[in-house]
């Protein structure tokens, strides 16, 4: 493996496809070879890890879908102007100037929160059934958060 090689988490494997994404996704000035190159080696990377991990047969497989689920969300949306995609726990929040992109968002999986005026992005087992009744902010402190971009109008990513 040439891009994941120091990883022996499935954390430190999602962590490092992200600064990846953000260095050689085609829309962001990378090509497309060498993402791909890198979206092949994340799937062998993260099952590895996962099947490391001594988890059952059907945790394996559901870790696996899960992981291919948050990098397909993020991968779809995150060459969009104005927007700001942050993970908090297991789910995906985008907010900014998301009204003129609200279709591709939805394309992508995502669903509104109108209290919170945000998208989010989450696979079924992390679906909460408390009727949303925190903030957005209540839920960072809660769960802390990661910015993996921010209303980039130039296409640059803040390092953070």
């Amino acid at each position: 493996m040439k891009w994941f090689n120091e990883c022996k988490t499935l954390d430190e494997v999602k962590s490092a496809y992200k600064k990846l994404a953000k260095q050689h996704h085609p829309d962001l000035g990378g090509d497309t070879l060498t993402m791909q190159e890198i979206n092949k080696e994340y799937a062998f990377a993260s099952a590895k890890v996962i099947k490391g991990a001594n988890l059952s047969e059907e945790e394996t497989e559901n870790e696996i879908l899960s992981s291919e689920a948050y990098r397909k969300a993020i991968e779809a949306i995150i060459h969009l102007d104005g927007i700001t995609i942050e993970l908090v726990g297991w789910w995906i929040w985008v907010t900014g100037m998301t009204r003129p992109v609200k279709q591709t968002l939805k394309q992508a999986g995502f669903f509104f929160a109108p209290k919170k005026l945000a998208w989010y992005f989450r696979t079924a087992e992390y679906k909460v059934n408390k009727g949303g009744k925190k903030s957005l902010d209540e839920i960072r402190a809660k769960y802390g958060s990661e910015v993996l971009n921010s209303n980039r109008p130039n296409r640059h990513f803040l390092k953070h």
